[in-house]
């Protein structure tokens, strides 16, 4: 992660870990440690981070009224990522152990729960415009219904572009749309700027995606914290094996590849080979960077310069991010 991209918000986020340590401390001590080993195993901060900046970006920024909400946020993405990892059978999540592999998947989605839960208390707890609970809660139903998308497709060839956008637009990018527009709201931009920031928002968290997923195709284990070729392991088909499966080849072996729920290691080599033989790769980077230069070209005039500037190098470091 670049550190110049958060400099103007550099204080913000260290106010931000502490009310996340907060925020999931109980009278309970065992909840109390997962919770804390869960919020302090690293993780980008891009979520809150992007809603600070946008509050930044309004004339009426105050970082104790904005704070909650970018600590629900972040909290909401945490505690949908334990989930993840129980229903993935992870083992690890940035190179640490998850919480279902160092306790077990109980207490893994009790504390998602007590996560999640612990987010909207914030939110409860701060007197915030109803529009905001409003979309937080839309967020998590997206959130699930992406999740539940794509476990309904695992292990079926390519279900076609559409579908893949649509997944991606529930997993990712409404997330990074509401944290910029809620962000925005609560800093007192006007609603032709919390619009222009939130399709900034949207289209950074499409070219998020996408990226990931190439890493996915592209990296090591060691580079990305998790295995590669992970979601072709997982029946995931993403955008370069859907566009491998529309122009290799050799598109029946990938397919044979993929629907088959007992792929061995050297089936996903194989996998792998054949996408990276095809053009696929190119077509998914040449869909993020239309994405990045939608989501540049979105930036309201009326930003003050440094916080145009970190939102230009986010979707700069996403272009270019490999890990």
């Amino acid at each position: 992660m670049s550190n110049q991209m958060f400099d103007v918000i550099k204080s913000d986020l260290e106010v931000l870990e502490q009310g996340l340590q907060k925020a999931v401390t109980s009278t309970n001590e065992l909840v109390t440690e997962v919770g804390l080993h869960i919020v302090t195993s690293g993780g980008k901060r891009i979520r809150p981070a992007l809603c600070l900046l946008s509050a930044h970006g309004g004339k009426s920024f105050d970082l104790a009224h904005v704070l909650p909400l970018a600590e629900a946020l972040e909290l909401i993405h945490t505690a949908s990522l334990v989930h993840d990892d129980v229903i993935d059978e992870a083992d690890t999540r940035r190179g640490a152990a998850t919480a279902n592999a160092r306790w077990n998947n109980q207490v893994a989605i009790l504390s998602g729960d007590y996560i999640f839960a612990r987010a909207f208390t914030l939110i409860a707890e701060e007197d915030y415009d109803a529009h905001v609970s409003k979309r937080l809660a839309e967020l998590v139903c997206n959130l699930s219904v992406g999740e539940i998308i794509q476990d309904n497709a695992i292990y079926q060839a390519s279900r076609g572009m559409a579908d893949y956008y649509e997944r991606i637009q529930k997993k990712t990018a409404d997330f990074l749309e509401i944290c910029c527009e809620l962000g925005s709201m609560v800093g007192g931009m006007t609603k032709e700027d919390v619009a222009a920031l939130g399709k900034y928002g949207h289209c950074i968290g499409m070219a998020f995606q996408i990226t990931d997923d190439l890493l996915d195709i592209e990296q090591t284990a060691e580079k990305i914290g998790k295995p590669a070729g992970n979601d072709i392991r997982q029946g995931i088909v993403t955008l370069p094996v859907i566009r491998a499966l529309e122009v290799s080849p050799d598109a029946k072996e990938l397919e044979a590849i993929v629907t088959d729920m007992d792929m061995t290691d050297e089936m996903v080599e194989r996998a792998l080979a054949i996408v990276k033989a095809t053009d696929g790769v190119d077509f998914a980077k040449d869909k993020a960077d239309a994405y990045l230069e939608q989501a540049k070209a979105s930036l309201p005039e009326s930003l003050p310069s440094e916080i145009r500037e970190a939102y230009e190098m986010v979707a700069d470091f996403i272009g270019d991010r490999d890990f």
